[in-house]
């Protein structure tokens, strides 16, 4: 799992909380993380690998280039997929090999290794899913956006800039002043840690209190587009706006789910660590309640990685395809209706609806209506750049002549 309290127990002279809930069954919990880790680790891959299904789906039809918000859900796994590994080769380490877990407790050790696999293995996990945070808040800036303005390659590039940037400068600054003067001889005190735990948590905090914001914001600019193409609210395109909501819930409710926990953990013991003696009685069910908050968090912290596949994309099944050529061509969500192409190109019939903002463009091609907004839902033709908002849409066609028959009706409409 991702946890401060995991580095500060790096440190020989740790505090007496995290030595409380750290080596409280370690056997137990570790076994526990690596279970569930391993559980996330396989079906997250099995998730975003290339299927079959999606391709037979498709037929002749070929599929738009990932936009930005496509790849930044594919790039929150990675950073999820990766921060399991982590979980996985430090829990195994501890199960099968126990004396380097009670090196870390020895002071002025002349043994390293304990010390680095505790340090490296910790950072590791940090990183990654301190990395998941920030995307996770670039995708709630970016499915704004595209309602909102156009947004090309540049865009994912600034992304890139802003995440990794931040992951790696917070993670660096919060070790370094966690571990100074140096890893076996920490300086003792709740002050000293504080910087760490704010560096851990700030991106946490940021994604559980803006992206709420953003998400809806943006549910009202895509309802407001919708209703602005003819004037009319339909059921299609209420059917759509609600979707929207439906997915944006799922991501929000995931990510509380695996780390509200963590939340509740930190406050419990924060205040163990200002009590004088935290084994005192009277303090006896907060004990309780942080080792049970503990043993969560190994268990959901891991299963972010596959709960996020779940609500960006759905159950995609097994039947992996893994050809090269077809695997740059790989379709996200299925089961859903596509929006034909109306640049002249053929119509996509199949697997995705994307959302796309094209307003710049608009602004320079608006008809002799005097119309302000043109239709900002399109489907991306073949090699374009711009942002996008991939959604599902239903679950219930079984069909081809299903899939045609929505595809016709939604074509009409954007065509009139």
């Amino acid at each position: 799992m991702a946890s401060p309290r995991l580095e500060t127990f790096c440190c020989p002279n740790r505090d007496a909380a995290t030595e409380f809930v750290v080596t409280f069954q370690p056997v137990l919990f570790g076994a526990l993380s690596l279970g569930s880790a391993s559980l996330s680790f396989i079906f997250a891959v099995l998730q975003v690998l290339p299927k079959r299904k999606g391709y037979r789906r498709l037929g002749q039809y070929p599929l738009p280039r990932p936009a930005s918000s496509t790849r930044i859900l594919f790039i929150i796994s990675v950073c999820d997929i990766l921060g399991c590994a982590g979980v996985i080769v430090r829990s195994s380490v501890w199960l099968g090999l126990p004396h380097i877990m009670d090196s870390t407790s020895v002071a002025n050790s002349t043994d390293v290794l304990p010390e680095v696999f505790c340090v490296g293995s910790a950072m590791w996990i940090q990183l990654f899913f301190s990395a998941s945070f920030w995307w996770t808040f670039c995708y709630a800036v970016d499915v704004f956006l595209v309602v909102k303005t156009s947004a090309g390659i540049s865009t994912i590039v600034l992304y890139h800039m802003i995440t990794w940037g931040l992951a790696v400068l917070l993670c660096v600054e919060g070790v370094a002043m966690l571990y100074y003067p140096s890893i076996s001889d920490c300086e003792k005190g709740l002050q000293h840690a504080i910087p760490h735990y704010v560096t851990t948590y700030a991106p946490m905090l940021l994604v559980l209190t803006a992206n709420p914001v953003f998400f809806s914001r943006t549910i009202s600019a895509v309802t407001s587009l919708l209703k602005g193409r003819q004037g009319i609210y339909t059921e299609n395109e209420r059917r759509l706006a609600n979707d929207i909501k439906i997915r944006f819930f799922k991501i929000m409710l995931v990510f509380f789910v695996c780390w509200a926990p963590n939340l509740i953990n930190e406050s419990l013991l924060f205040y163990l660590e200002m009590q004088a003696d935290i084994n005192d009685s009277s303090f006896r069910d907060i004990r309780n309640a942080a080792l049970t908050t503990w043993f969560i968090m190994g268990i959901l912290n891991p299963m972010q990685a596959f709960l996020n596949t779940l609500a960006f994309h759905g159950w995609t099944g097994l039947d992996v395809h893994l050809s090269f050529r077809r695997g740059r061509e790989l379709a996200w969500d299925s089961g859903s209706t596509s929006v034909p192409n109306t640049g002249g190109q053929n119509p996509m019939v199949g697997t995705t609806l994307l959302y796309q903002s094209h307003v710049q463009e608009a602004q320079k091609g608006v008809m002799g209506n005097g119309q302000q907004h043109s239709d900002a839902i399109s489907v991306l033709s073949e090699g374009s750049e711009s942002s996008t908002v991939e959604i599902h849409i239903s679950s219930e066609l079984r069909d081809y002549e299903d899939v045609d028959a929505d595809g016709e009706s939604l074509e009409n409409s954007v065509r009139h």
